[in-house]
């Protein structure tokens, strides 16, 4: 496809909502019209739920056998790289939830992968520790990582992945820190100047329209803010025996200005600013909701999640198989106009780790006033 939009689909009985006559506005479309019955069949389809992998042999690049893992790589050399946090999200469940959430999804997509008889590759350990934004500051049970300490770990583990020859890479976030998950690509290919495929996602964004309220089509009563409806209805689906509604609560944040000017979590609202563009407007969390909930918590329901979560699989899949398509294992775009360097001085750092004629990354020359 060219990228340029001739038409939008109309989707009925969803107010103000359209999507892109693209493959990611139909596949959009399909999930948001599909039955129930379907949306089931989709999430069995990737194993969802299951329990969770992170000690499952095979399953990310750190527990497979090295022998193994070149070989996977031969066959696809993207890595999806998971970013959660150690966050409190209420006395119904676990700080660990962030990170339980994204693995959750990759390891769903490694699962259908798997059954096409493509390997997937997955980095471990996920990102157990975020950055925060001012308001979450205090919070017991929530881990502060600073700010530019988080962001040069994360370009470090591009750069290890790069070296040793992951040179797609899909950063799946799931926390309120994703400008400067944005900020470490950008600053990642600035300063090394090393071509590949570098793709920030925060996913719930990326799958926005299925957090819809029930006046706009959707299934929810509230809008997604944190450790909410939305966010346990997520947690029950994927995880359930972390989630414990005997002790959830409803709280409501304390805000000095009208809400109407900064989205919410998702931003599926069309507001001004995104969430994280100002601070001040409301009181922190630990003034206002001590509880490590911002919503009703109450009103989670795992069937309410389902086609966000089938949504989002379907997507993964979807930017994955479009990247490999057109360019498989140990292919690039072209070298010399993605990056500042000359094919012929990356020539060496571009071939397989390991082989005759390699050269370590690290021995790559910085370039300009980087």
């Amino acid at each position: 496809m060219s990228g340029e939009l001739d038409a939008w689909f109309e989707v009925h009985g969803a107010v103000g909502l359209a999507f892109e006559n693209s493959p990611v506005g139909l596949l959009k479309k399909q999930v948001w019209e599909a039955s129930e019955e379907e949306i089931d069949a989709i999430l069995t389809e990737y194993g969802i739920p299951s329990p969770p992998e992170l000690g499952l042999e095979g399953s990310y690049i750190q527990n497979t056998v090295r022998h193994q893992l070149q070989r996977n790589r031969s066959l696809n050399d993207l890595v999806f790289i998971p970013i959660g946090s150690c966050e409190n999200h209420g006395p119904h469940t676990v700080s660990a939830f962030d990170t339980l959430l994204v693995t959750s999804l990759l390891e769903g997509v490694r699962r259908y992968d798997l059954k096409r008889g493509r390997p997937v590759n997955l980095a471990l350990p996920p990102f157990n520790y975020g950055s925060h934004p001012h308001h979450h500051l205090g919070m017991p049970g929530t881990v502060v990582i600073r700010p530019n300490v988080f962001k040069e770990f994360l370009k470090d583990v591009m750069f290890g992945l790069w070296n040793d020859g992951f040179r797609k890479q899909i950063l799946v976030n799931n926390h309120g820190h994703f400008w400067l998950v944005k900020a470490a690509v950008q600053e990642f290919c600035l300063e090394n100047q090393l071509p590949g495929i570098f793709r920030a996602l925060d996913w719930h964004c990326a799958v926005r329209e299925f957090f819809r309220t029930k006046d706009r089509g959707g299934p929810f009563d509230t809008d997604f803010v944190h450790a909410d409806e939305a966010e346990t209805s997520l947690g029950l689906l994927l995880f359930p025996q972390l989630v414990d509604m005997a002790q959830a609560v409803d709280t409501e944040p304390e805000l000095y200005l009208p809400a109407y000017h900064l989205d919410k979590a998702v931003g599926n609202l069309g507001r001004p600013s995104e969430w994280s563009d100002g601070q001040g407007h409301m009181a922190l969390e630990i003034h206002a909701t001590p509880e490590g909930i911002v919503g009703k918590a109450t009103l989670a329901d795992a069937r309410k999640a389902k086609r966000a979560i089938a949504a989002i699989l379907r997507y993964l899949t979807l930017l994955q198989d479009e990247i490999l398509e057109r360019y498989p294992a140990g292919q690039l775009p072209p070298v010399d106009k993605i990056t500042l360097r000359t094919k012929e001085e990356l020539a060496p750092f571009l071939k397989e780790p390991g082989s005759d004629g390699w050269r370590t990354a690290y021995a790559l020359p910085k370039l300009g006033i980087f």
